[in-house]
């Protein structure tokens, strides 16, 4: 026991249990104490016990990685207590639930499912993810805005009228910003050079 670091049982919170150094070996005997999962790395460890004062245990079925005690999968299973990989298995699975064959993820499921790792949401389930797939619901959604000013940026460079600026990528920056912000196709056309000409006059050669 670290000097002068009150017991476990004498701390009431999160915040408190902190500001102590811990050995992994004392954070599992404690999980173990509590009738949690007290199998894992210290960082998991730490987790575990943060969820505990928050009032969620997380008992040894549940741990993040650990394979579940049934192999049948269903609606209701959580995402993180099922092995969930995009790979042949599930995209089979999913292809059987809707129906849709080939089956294939897209990118509103690959965030979702970084989300549902980053923040270990134990309630996120199979049926959550089909949502998420019929576009039904808003847990998480893929930021296009990048794809789009990645080919905003390519189409401003293949037109002949952009070689007249010093700076390509200042001018189509200023561009995309006027688009962006505005309630217009988020797409480059030559009417932009006209239409915010005074705005880019300056980067001409």
């Amino acid at each position: 026991m670290v000097e002068n670091r009150p017991s476990f049982k004498e701390i009431k919170s999160f915040e408190e249990f902190n500001q102590y150094y811990w050995y992994r070996e004392e954070l599992s005997q404690i999980c173990k104490s509590l009738g949690l999962e007290y199998r894992g790395t210290k960082k998991e460890l730490v987790y575990i016990i943060e969820q505990y004062f928050q009032g969620n245990k997380i008992e040894k079925s549940l741990r993040k990685g650990l394979k579940p005690q049934s192999e049948v999968i269903t609606l209701e299973t959580p995402l993180l207590n099922c092995g969930f990989s995009f790979n042949q298995k599930f995209r089979d699975y999913f292809a059987a639930v809707t129906g849709v064959s080939p089956f294939k993820f897209n990118a509103d499921m690959a965030t979702a499912w970084r989300k549902v790792k980053r923040d270990h949401d134990l309630t996120f389930t199979i049926q959550d993810m089909i949502k998420i797939y019929y576009g039904e619901s808003d847990y998480a959604k893929y930021d296009r805005s990048a794809c789009q000013w990645n080919q905003f940026l390519k189409d401003f460079c293949t037109d002949k009228c952009s070689h007249q600026y010093a700076n390509k990528l200042t001018v189509a920056a200023i561009l995309w910003k006027e688009v962006r912000d505005s309630k217009n196709e988020k797409v480059y056309s030559k009417q932009l050079l006209n239409e915010y000409k005074n705005k880019i006059e300056a980067y001409r050669k």
